[in-house]
């Protein structure tokens, strides 16, 4: 018998036929004799239209600010999991399940203040134990939790993964299932790459980056606290049927497990390529060169909550000034200009530049740090096919350049190929 948390997304339990087969998951593992809790998202598309009623309410009140409290806010957000919870409890008790549902405030997994983006603080695993110990299956609202004035507060968008890890280290789980739309962890984008292979096993640290450097399959968040409370988890499809050979199989479930790097036998030198569309360049010519100008600029970005990404700066000759490059989302180039525009006379730079429309392709994997040559490949075979790189940066363990949004995908199916990705 194992302790298994198992969550699903918003597409997997869009409808009530979705949820009938998500009970059908579940109860395969309780049959199996398994300990289960499961964590559970807003029916897919629920959480944007309860966002868009609190962003219009203002509009429709007449009042004089777009403004609202971020606590009601979550109030009204929080619901969708709700809802899901109740229906996915109800349908397990239907096939004979013992089931209950239970909100993130019941639990109660505690946050912090930042009500719309809280950070999970502390979870009692022991009210989920005493659950396990009656033979029940707790289905928990994922993305809400209790902040510390006892109101509900939210984690953000794509919460319930982080909801599911947290709830999976509190309670000492042998295994945290996310099952999504997708049966594991490709070496890039499918929708690119047909060639591209599901992994079997990447490193924590492997997974971290590929989430944070565009893959959409599961939340930074989670995956972080995943590597910090050494959860390991398997990333899974709920639109396999439930009853299909080897889903119940506990040791090699099928999907890509999530796991520590001295889990993984034989590491590859690259574990995938990773895209983010949608990025904007901005370079400040002949900047002044003395101590403080870094911060100067972006501290007032970080301020604003825009998030700076690749940073290059060159020296001129010289030696007096220099010029400064770094890329921002798309979205936050008109408000990064602002705050630019404000620090202009106190740092010291004679023009802003921009370009939107750029992409920023990653080279990922754990064996690159035993590996000699892994950047030089990368620059050639993009020369090759004449793409010119904006700016690189590089980590022990990825390298990411900045190109032209047009060169995306043959950029990505570039890559994919010169490292061997799509070979079996």
């Amino acid at each position: 018998m194992a302790r298994i948390v198992m969550k699903f997304g918003g597409t997997s339990v869009a409808d009530l036929s979705r949820i009938h087969n998500v009970a059908r998951h579940v109860k395969r593992e309780v049959d199996a004799g398994h300990e289960v809790a499961v964590v559970v998202s807003a029916m897919s598309g629920k959480t944007n239209e309860l966002v868009g009623w609190v962003q219009g309410m203002p509009k429709a009140t007449g009042a004089s600010s777009p403004f609202f409290d971020a606590r009601e806010y979550d109030a009204i957000v929080a619901s969708g999991e709700q809802i899901t919870s109740g229906l996915l409890a109800v349908a397990l008790q239907s096939m004979g399940v013992n089931a209950r549902s239970w909100q993130g405030w019941q639990i109660p997994i505690r946050t912090d203040h930042a009500h719309g983006a809280a950070r999970i603080k502390e979870i009692d695993g022991s009210f989920l134990i005493k659950r396990f110990g009656e033979g029940q299956v707790a289905v928990v609202a994922g993305f809400q939790g209790l902040s510390p004035d006892n109101r509900i507060s939210t984690l953000g968008r794509g919460g319930s993964d982080t909801s599911a890890v947290a709830i999976a280290a509190a309670v000492k789980a042998d295994r945290c299932d996310i099952y999504t739309d997708v049966d594991g962890v490709y070496t890039t984008d499918p929708r690119i790459e047909p060639k591209a292979r599901r992994l079997d096993r990447i490193s924590f640290e492997e997974m971290l980056e590929m989430a944070s450097l565009g893959s959409k399959v599961l939340q930074v968040r989670s995956v972080e606290m995943a590597m910090i409370h050494k959860v390991r988890t398997f990333v899974r499809s709920s639109f396999v049927d439930p009853d299909a050979p080897g889903m119940g199989d506990f040791l090699n479930p099928p999907g890509t497990l999530i796991c520590d790097e001295d889990e993984i036998v034989e590491q590859q030198v690259v574990t995938g390529i990773a895209y983010a569309k949608d990025e904007a360049q901005i370079s400040l010519r002949r900047v002044a060169d003395r101590p403080g100008v870094a911060a100067g600029i972006f501290g007032p970005l970080a301020e604003a909550n825009i998030n700076v990404d690749m940073i290059v700066q060159n020296i001129s000759e010289d030696g007096k000034s220099t010029d400064m490059t770094f890329t921002v989302p798309s979205g936050d180039v008109s408000k990064a200009l602002a705050v630019l525009e404000k620090v202009r006379q106190s740092v010291g730079f004679d023009a802003v530049q921009h370009d939107d429309g750029m992409a920023k392709i990653s080279v990922i994997g754990i064996g690159m740090r035993s590996h000699a040559g892994v950047a030089a490949t990368a620059f050639k075979a993009l020369s090759e096919k004449s793409i010119n790189i904006r700016a690189i940066t590089t980590s022990e363990i990825k390298i990411s350049i900045l190109i032209d949004g047009p060169y995306t995908e043959l950029a990505v199916r570039t890559l994919h190929s010169v490292y061997g990705l799509d070979k079996q």
